[in-house]
């Protein structure tokens, strides 16, 4: 019995123990204890989330359909509450989201850069929460091009899109312009035409009639991949599409004209880009004048240098020393350092630094008798300049 009582203590023990940290009310009257409680001078009060929740929980009517919650997403600029919303309306019975509701959320949650939360809704969308509309899969499509590690999942929401409604030349140029971020060096860039391609044949089969931007997308593929041929061949096809070519047709045929060795037909697409108005990006310039100046045409070199000057863009110190020392190889060492001081002139945000590393440059890899005629040569230059300038 002693042994009974002591077990029956102790497993009674932690009942004891609150009770004395926590006595029971010993007032047993539920109506009493309910009015003690609510006499309570700090009730807890609601956080402005809860109330902006139930605000717009309250003006849903009864029977509210997907439109009508689209309008009360659209009316708070909290993306979490936007998100709580629609988790509970979805709870409720007889209520399915349709794609519109879906894209509004989803357009939400992106601006507010809550990709998490943009992930698993897209995930919910294409496993068949709801059935997308063309412009929740480009929504889609889109946030998933711009995220890398998410550029599978693009494609299989283009493919389920092609099993229920028509791409749009929009869907295809976010692809295209996806794949070509990726390209690489040659072994991957070529990995990655094969996709191009295959694009390219699904949106002519599909009657997609291309514009400017998507072309452009597919003459920097094949030129990345210095298929030049096609490059050329995609740039006079625009011409049937009523697209005009514009700075990047151009750009992209010349640079990759360049690098491929035929620089004689990439200084004419320059040409004839600058001809119609058009104004290269620094990387084309770089390009044309490091190929003529190690074709030795210095005359081309030094005009697309002034003419790279003068729209406000100055060459790199690889491309001005390949083009000074292309010349003094040639024997115009005169004539480059004239060039130097020319471009000195012309070029008046171009430090001390890079102005004495250019003066050294023509020195390496020359003979005991060239560095005799650099010398010489500098010594002319630098005359002369101080007599224009004692002259002025």
């Amino acid at each position: 019995m002693r042994i009974v009582g002591k077990r029956l203590l102790l497993s009674s023990l932690p009942e004891l123990k609150l009770l004395l940290l926590h006595p029971r009310n010993p007032n047993p009257n539920p109506l009493l204890s309910f009015s003690t409680s609510s006499q309570n001078p700090n009730p807890r009060s609601r956080t402005p989330s809860e109330t902006h929740f139930n605000a717009l929980v309250s003006n849903l009517r009864p029977g509210f359909t997907s439109a009508d919650l689209a309008a009360a997403l659209d009316s708070t600029v909290d993306p979490d509450l936007a998100l709580d919303l629609f988790r509970w309306a979805s709870l409720r019975p007889g209520f399915r989201p349709d794609a519109p509701l879906y894209h509004t959320l989803l357009r939400t949650l992106i601006s507010s850069r809550r990709f998490s939360a943009a992930e698993s809704l897209i995930s919910d969308a294409l496993s068949g929460a709801c059935i997308p509309d063309p412009p929740l899969y480009n929504t889609i499509i889109h946030f998933c091009c711009s995220r890398r590690h998410l550029l599978s999942q693009a494609f299989d929401a283009f493919k389920k899109m092609r099993r229920s409604s028509k791409p749009s030349i929009e869907t295809y140029s976010m692809l295209l312009g996806a794949i070509v971020k990726r390209f690489g060096k040659p072994p991957v860039s070529h990995i990655h035409l094969h996709s191009v391609k295959s694009l390219v044949r699904q949106m002519k089969a599909s009657g997609i009639i291309p514009d400017t931007y998507a072309l452009n997308l597919i003459i920097k593929a094949y030129s990345k991949c210095l298929e030049m041929d096609d490059a050329i061949r995609v740039f006079k096809e625009m011409a049937l599409y009523n697209c005009e070519p514009n700075e990047y047709s151009y750009g992209y045929i010349a640079k990759g004209l360049c690098e491929k060795g035929r620089i004689r037909e990439g200084l004419g697409f320059l040409r004839e880009m600058r001809e119609k108005g058009f104004v290269p990006t620094s990387s084309v310039y770089v390009a044309v004048i490091c190929s003529v100046a190690m074709e030795r045409w210095f005359e081309e070199g030094v005009e697309v240098v002034f003419d790279m000057l003068g729209n406000g863009m100055r060459p790199d110190v690889l491309s001005y020393r390949t083009l000074l020392e292309e010349m003094c190889r040639d024997g115009k060492v005169e004539e480059a350092f004239g060039l130097l001081e020319e471009v000195r002139k012309r070029d008046a945000a171009m430090e001390k630094k890079v102005y004495d590393d250019l003066l050294s440059g023509p020195l390496k890899n020359l003979t005991l008798s060239g560095e005799e005629e650099v010398y010489d040569a500098m010594l002319k230059v630098v005359g002369r300049a101080r007599d224009r300038g004692e002259g002025e």
